[in-house]
């Protein structure tokens, strides 16, 4: 009897001092995201009379596994982005977009601080100048460490990278390609109030000894109160872009307001003006933004395009509703230049809808840009439609 009690006693106590230590945590999580969109007839760039349109489908097919413990914790996630038609059927080889997407380690240094090192995502904010690119069905990611600090409402960031994988010579003329990264991001939350600022330096390289550094800083700020909220972005830009191209007080600044209309609706208005190229200076470029998010769901401006032209001026009205369960975004906007003095650079018109069944999503959009009676050679009509499911299944 008694050593029955005293096994009980002891498995009642290693339960009691086991449930008190946190046990290792593994998760194994999954995407499949197939996009079908119609190009050819506008998006990205104006199409000409004559141009074909035509239906292609892109998949993210990824697998992502996060182990955690006390002390740390471990992600990679391999995904393979690949075309309908992109692999013959019999082909011995892949297309090559099979990756590792994201490999890092967060290492807990004490109870207010980690530190983060690997292939990871930087995504801040609202996303304009850091962001994680998720439209894009390749996303992006970053080779990098990031000391990360939190307590009582304050954060702060401090990353860099250097990419020299073969030399020190890194080769390449790509602005959203660089040698050397350094950033500082500092964020408070009040009550209603959220306010962050960025300090980025970029240095690029291309075939030789010669490097360029552009330094990008500015402040973010969100308000909400009651049925109102307010985002504001100012951004500076100075120094080189790649090549030694001078960029002399580049400027990106913007306001949006929206109002909660109803319970299911609200109705938002913005302005952006980003700087363009001068005697002097290169335009302002958001760099590593998720750029899809703004100025148009067409893609027309810094998206792989735009980079040095007379910059933007974007002015914007929108809605948002829920209708019967499906989420319905429409929104406009008026594009001008700020630089080169093209008051009507066009306008667009883009409807979103989503709708969220049991297990997986639906989305789909569709949208109409309407050239200026300035630009030549125009098909009558310039359009972009796409159609997207999304299922993250959950296998352990």
């Amino acid at each position: 009897m008694k050593l029955t009690k005293s096994l009980l006693a002891a498995t009642f106590a290693f339960t009691a001092i086991a449930n008190a230590q946190e046990t290792p945590s593994f998760s194994l999580e999954g995407e499949f995201r197939p996009r079908s969109e119609w190009f050819g007839h506008g998006q990205s760039k104006t199409a000409a009379t004559g141009t074909d349109g035509y239906v292609s489908t892109s998949v993210r097919a990824a697998l992502n596994a996060t182990y955690k413990t006390e002390s740390y914790t471990t992600y990679l996630g391999i995904q393979e982005v690949f075309k309908f038609g992109d692999r013959p059927q019999i082909s011995a080889t892949g297309n090559g977009n099979f990756r590792v997407q994201e490999a890092w380690a967060d290492i807990k240094l004490s109870e207010t601080s980690t530190f983060k090192i690997g292939r990871q995502p930087l995504s801040y904010d609202d996303q304009r100048i850091l962001g994680g690119l998720g439209w894009a069905q390749q996303a992006r990611t970053h080779d990098a460490g990031v000391f990360k600090y939190n307590k009582e409402g304050y954060s702060l960031n401090i990353g860099g990278a250097l990419n020299t994988p073969d030399s020190s010579i890194y080769d390449t003329a790509s602005l959203f390609s660089y040698r050397e990264m350094a950033f500082v991001h500092a964020n408070k939350k009040y009550n209603n109030f959220n306010i962050s600022a960025l300090i980025l330096a970029n240095t690029y390289q291309a075939a030789t000894e010669n490097k360029s550094t552009l330094l990008t800083a500015g402040l973010h700020a969100d308000y909400k109160i009651d049925i109102v909220t307010l985002k504001a972005n100012a951004y500076i830009q100075d120094g080189k872009r790649i090549g030694d191209l001078d960029v002399k007080g580049a400027y990106l600044a913007s306001l949006d307001a929206s109002i909660k209309a109803t319970e299911k609706t609200s109705i938002s208005a913005g302005a952006e003006f980003i700087s363009g190229k001068k005697d002097d200076s290169a335009a302002f470029f958001p760099l590593y933004g998720t750029n899809h998010a703004f100025n148009g769901l067409m893609d027309r401006f810094y998206v792989g395009n735009h980079a040095n032209a007379g910059g933007l001026v974007d002015l914007n009205l929108g809605i948002a509703t829920n209708i019967k369960g499906y989420a319905v975004k429409v929104k406009g906007h008026h594009f001008s230049e700020e630089s080169l003095g093209k008051d009507n650079l066009g306008t667009e018109l883009d409807l979103v809808v989503a709708k969220k069944f049991k297990g997986y999503s639906l989305v789909g959009g569709y949208s109409q840009f309407f050239e200026p009676d300035a630009v030549s050679g125009a098909k009558d009509s310039q359009n972009w439609a796409w159609l997207m499911l999304v299922i993250k299944p959950k296998f352990l």
